[in-house]
């Protein structure tokens, strides 16, 4: 459950980077955060896409790809509305 977790924070942050600040630089900085410190956890996917091509590759396994693209799209509807809420 615990990688679930972080792949779902993981992306919620990233997101609201994007969403937010928009700016190319904090967007690669924000990804590079977030898997340096999740990437230990879950494997740092933080894209359903990711996860997608982890599991074809055989990096991740099938029963795993459904609960982490669940986790990354809820993290994204968190950023989507983080971002509605709290403006920088």
């Amino acid at each position: 459950m615990q990688k679930y977790l972080v792949e779902f924070l993981g992306t919620m942050f990233f997101l609201y980077v994007i969403l937010t600040i928009g700016n190319p630089l904090a967007i690669g900085m924000a990804l590079v955060l977030a898997i340096m410190i999740g990437g230990k956890v879950s494997g740092g996917n933080f894209n359903p896409a990711v996860s997608l091509m982890m599991t074809m590759a055989g990096r991740l396994p099938v029963k795993e790809l459904l609960p982490y693209v669940v986790a990354q799209l809820l993290g994204g509807v968190a950023a989507l509305q983080l971002s509605k809420v709290i403006r920088i």
